[in-house]
């Protein structure tokens, strides 16, 4: 099915991406929120598609 195609995981932060200076919005803490959104799209995606990887 082209029209919905499975999520893409989101690029991990380099490892000089973070400044360690507790920044409000750090980029680990993005990161970790696009995770998380990836992985529930990519349930929801699995349970449309039962038996594709």
């Amino acid at each position: 099915m082209t029209d919905d195609p499975k999520p893409q995981p989101p690029e991990p932060p380099g490892p000089d991406d973070c400044c360690h200076s507790g920044c409000t919005y750090c980029v680990d803490d993005l990161y970790q929120e696009a995770l998380d959104k990836y992985r529930a799209e990519l349930a929801a995606w699995q349970a449309r598609h039962p038996g594709q990887a």
